[in-house]
């Protein structure tokens, strides 16, 4: 049996290839939109990708079942709860696909982070004729935490409801499997379909059993509570993803090629003037040292979809300044959350603005001892914490004011005028994209923290505990 795993970091997603090495069949589970790596691999081993699941409606991004669909003919399975546009095989619980004699596929019906969730159980005949090899999870458990029950609240069932499912789920369903079980979630630390997210992407149901903190003994009530609580803002383009996952809609094949346009520097100040967003993909320093006057940097080094997604409005048009080669990349990853209204890219990047001075802008950064200085002053700067609250609750810097990047963008009044204002975060990648986006609604004098509070920690600066 072959059972891969394929991580994508800036998503924190798991999506995964199974095959069955005496027939060849294959099958691809929670698979991102760009779709070749499952194609390429499934060759090299002399497969062929027959099935592909979605263990639920994915809100975090766009998957690639229709793609792998027109790449391979392969039938799509959903949860048998599910209603979409396209065909689909309707997955029921204890249904079994048999992929050949080594490889078995076993349907649990695992509602609770969505109605129609479902897990798969692998059984590897080789391995163990009796006891199951695996447990693929998709976001009804994760590594130390499990689904969360908000995010489909909107569609009839309430959160509260959603949970009750997922207690049953986890206590009828998969913790009746055995210890030794793999445990293969959909996502891993930095998702936010959870909020307790471990860093390891494989465990053990016998070491969730033990550490998981969902899955310890409590009344149904207490773990409803315990579950809805304290979960983190869902970013807005969450209800879109998971509502295109139900639909028909062009491959990312297809969109590409339209959204891959090259533009001269006018037409990017044109689309600008008409409410186009300039998005500026570069390294946060490279933004901060020149950049097209208006510009939103969200850098492709860091979480550049999930950021995107939570800040931008999907409705205006997009045009990328990238470093040239890189537009591609860039495409890509607006097209793994849907965004495929990406209208084209500054062609030759910021080489563009040669002889052209006056579009420039470019950001002074200041340094963690340079602000402790600033700070001892009479009238020292506004220093805006863009963190997260669990983060701010860990540690801070006195004195600063809290208004978490997600919600910068409705929240900027509430940023004291009349000071010097010096923006920071962890390490940097944050910052950048609040000083863009108070430029881009006419605040261009602010100046970051350059690497965050890690710097400032760094330099034996004191923070306090809330």
């Amino acid at each position: 049996m072959l059972l891969k795993q394929y991580y994508l970091g800036c998503l924190a997603h798991a999506s995964y290839l199974i095959a069955d090495e005496t027939t060849g069949v294959a099958v691809v589970v929670d698979p991102q939109r760009d779709v070749d790596q499952y194609v390429r691999d499934a060759a090299a081993g002399g497969f062929h990708i027959d099935h592909v699941f979605l263990t639920h409606f994915h809100a975090d991004f766009v998957a690639g079942h229709l793609e792998l669909r027109a790449r391979t003919g392969a039938a799509i399975h959903l949860g048998a709860r599910a209603e979409a546009d396209y065909a689909f095989v309707p997955a029921r619980d204890g249904q079994r696909l048999e992929l050949g004699p080594q490889v078995q596929l076993e349907v649990l019906e695992t509602p609770g982070h969505t109605p129609e969730s479902i897990s798969l159980v692998v059984h590897d005949r080789e391995r163990d004729a009796v006891n199951p090899y695996a447990v693929l999870t998709g976001d009804t458990l994760f590594i130390g935490d499990v689904g969360r029950p908000d995010l489909m609240a909107s569609v009839g069932v309430s959160a509260d409801e959603l949970a009750g499912m997922l207690f049953d789920s986890l206590r009828t369903k998969l913790l009746t499997l055995p210890d030794a079980t793999l445990v293969y979630p959909a996502h891993g630390a930095g998702s936010m379909c959870g909020k307790n997210l471990s860093k390891e992407t494989v465990s053990t149901l016998g070491e969730q059993r033990k550490f998981n903190y969902a899955l310890q003994p409590m009344e149904r009530h207490e773990f409803v509570r315990l579950v809805t609580a304290d979960q983190p803002e869902a970013p807005g383009y969450f209800a879109y993803d998971a509502d295109l996952n139900r639909r028909e809609r062009p491959t990312l094949d297809t969109t590409l090629e339209r959204m891959l346009q090259p533009l001269a520097l006018e037409d990017v100040l044109r689309m600008a003037n008409a409410g186009a967003y300039v998005l500026d993909v570069r390294d946060p320093s490279d933004w901060a040292g020149g950049h097209v006057a208006g510009s939103i940097n969200i850098g492709l080094c860091g979480q550049f979809a999930t950021w995107t997604g939570s800040l931008l409005d999907r409705t205006r048009a997009i045009v990328v300044v990238a470093e040239p080669g890189r537009e591609t990349e860039a495409a890509t990853r607006l097209g793994r959350i849907g965004f495929d209204h990406l209208a084209g890219y500054l062609d030759t990047g910021m080489a563009a603005l040669a002889g052209r001075p006056e579009l420039l802008r470019a950001h002074e950064r200041v340094t963690a001892p340079v602000l402790a200085e600033w700070l001892a002053r009479p009238e020292p700067p506004v220093v805006l914490d863009v963190r997260n609250p669990g983060e701010r609750e860990a540690k801070y810097i006195a004195g600063t004011v809290h208004i978490p990047l997600a919600q910068l963008e409705r929240r900027r009044a509430e940023i004291p005028r009349g000071r010097p204002l010096v923006v920071h975060c962890a390490g940097g990648y944050r910052s950048m994209i609040a000083l863009s986006l108070l430029e881009h609604h006419g605040v261009p004098d602010a100046t970051d923290l350059v690497g965050g509070i890690a710097a400032w920690e760094k330099s034996a600066l004191p923070v306090h505990l809330l």
